[in-house]
């Protein structure tokens, strides 16, 4: 078993906590959580990718176990958490990495693409959508905020940060709800509890819109860049269909895509499935040599 340790580091005046695993000298391997998540998700993931990659996940800020800064004083956007996570790697010496990406993680992780494409040696995207289909009907009291961000539409969204949603996003779409395990779900919930997190939560709501507008420039990204690139969605999430997984084949067809009978948090049922198909479109794909 590979040893995933724990740790801070202060990016700003913010600390920021993040899980490392396997040798620094391997190629790398970012993974960018999602909404309401943390790194907590990857806990079973890191030890399975570490014997031949150097793994490491943040917790975005406002997210997990990182600093959430008043939303008064820190404005919690896509671009700022993409600023925040750049500085992250830059601190910790990555110039080239592999990313896998998850709800909220692929807009950050996209912009980064976007921003460093050279830097990108290939990209797994877990529900991370990037197209106009693969939103289902569950956005639509979100685009309501969107198109009319009123006091009225922001409280209608409170509903999606208690326990209860946060349960069902784990268990929608599995076959046997049982099977995930509930300090998942819990950990997300007692996080959103704390104090001034349900403001930052409904900030980052409203600044999703931002990442739809930039759908057109990470689809360029995909045609000019050609990065390899593994879709592996469950075929039952709520949130982003599987038509958001096959349309990155349109700008993209050497893109893989695996559909799996599960729902939006894959890695609590298919984690041994996922890791598997990882390490074999890795080691297709991207060179065994250690990253720059």
């Amino acid at each position: 078993m590979t040893l995933t340790t724990c740790n801070t580091i202060e990016i700003d005046g913010q600390y920021v906590f993040y899980r490392e695993a396997g040798c620094k000298s391997d190629p790398v391997i970012l993974l960018l959580h999602g909404f309401p998540s943390s790194s907590h998700m990857f806990r079973d993931l890191m030890p399975a990718l570490a014997h031949n990659h150097h793994v490491v996940a943040l917790d975005l800020p406002g997210f997990g176990f990182s600093d959430q800064p008043d939303h008064t004083c820190f404005d919690y956007t896509f671009d700022n958490l993409t600023e925040v996570t750049d500085r992250f790697l830059t601190a910790l010496g990555i110039n080239e990495f592999a990313l896998y990406v998850f709800d909220y993680g692929a807009p950050v992780g996209l912009r980064l693409a976007t921003r460093h494409p050279s830097r990108i040696t290939a990209i797994v995207s877990q529900s991370g959508n990037a197209y106009d289909e693969g939103l289902s009907d569950a956005w639509d009291p979100i685009r309501k905020y969107w198109e009319t961000p009123t006091i009225e539409n922001r409280d209608a969204l409170r509903q999606l940060l208690n326990l209860e949603t946060t349960q069902w996003q784990y268990t929608h779409g599995v076959a046997e709800a049982a099977s995930v395990a509930p300090e998942s779900y819990t950990l997300d919930a007692a996080l959103m509890a704390r104090p001034g997190n349900d403001e930052i939560q409904l900030d980052l709501l409203r600044d999703y819109a931002t990442n739809v507008a930039l759908y057109p420039v990470f689809q360029a990204y995909f045609r000019d860049h050609k990065p390899p690139m593994l879709a592996v969605w469950g075929k039952n999430d709520p949130f982003f269909l599987p038509e958001g997984a096959e349309a990155f084949k349109r700008d993209n067809p050497n893109a893989e895509v695996v559909l799996l009978d599960t729902g939006h948090f894959a890695l609590e049922t298919h984690c041994t499935v996922i890791a598997q198909h990882i390490h074999e479109f890795l080691n297709r794909t991207t060179p065994t040599i250690p990253a720059s």
